[in-house]
């Protein structure tokens, strides 16, 4: 699907989630960055260039039909995430079906992935800021299980988030891997939503 009368420049606009720093690195927070550093990597997109607030590669697919990526980790923090993301799908011209936002979801346990359009924003101010910034919650989603602390306390909760890993490191480093996997599967069509 394309915006009429325009050539795109793009297929797909792939978002990783996460904040900017070495202090958020590793949490789970963040964990949308490291499946977007996995797609650079896997796709030899080259290191990512500063462009719409954020870190962006572009390029195209090596394998199946080649559709052309761009993929983006903003650096607005994840509060203004849709600063960063509401600009770039403009200049790459990508449908809202087409941008791809990867995300942790503590409503789901650790490990588990799902992929989906559109859907409600669970409370995650990262995706609260990219429906006001696109208009609509209605873009690709690929939703991290990160789990949930036993606690609704919203200080715990925010404390689980913005902590590390707790889980073991090959645990964590699967989950990237099979959360890089699924998103490939979609920008290749090899899933649909």
């Amino acid at each position: 699907m394309r915006l009429r009368g325009a050539s795109a420049p793009a297929d797909w606009l792939i978002v990783g989630l996460g904040n900017p720093g070495s202090r958020y690195a590793g949490t789970r927070h963040n964990v949308g960055f490291d499946v977007a550093e996995a797609l650079i990597e896997r796709w030899d997109l080259g290191k990512p260039k500063k462009k719409y607030q954020g870190l962006l590669a572009e390029g195209r697919v090596p394998i199946g039909d080649r559709p052309r990526v761009a993929v983006l980790l903003p650096q607005t923090y994840m509060n203004e995430t849709g600063r960063s993301v509401g600009p770039a799908r403009g200049a790459f011209k990508v449908e809202l079906d087409r941008v791809l936002v990867l995300h942790d979801e503590i409503d789901l346990p650790f490990g588990d992935i799902r992929a989906r359009l559109g859907g409600g924003l669970a409370g995650h101010n990262g995706l609260k800021s990219l429906k006001a910034h696109l208009g609509s919650p209605d873009f690709a989603r690929i939703r991290i299980g990160v789990g949930r602390p036993d606690s609704t306390d919203p200080e715990i909760v925010s404390s689980w988030v913005l902590g590390r890993f707790t889980e073991p490191a090959a645990d964590v480093g699967a989950l990237i891997d099979r959360a890089r996997d699924t998103a490939e599967d979609l920008v290749l069509g090899r899933a649909t939503l």
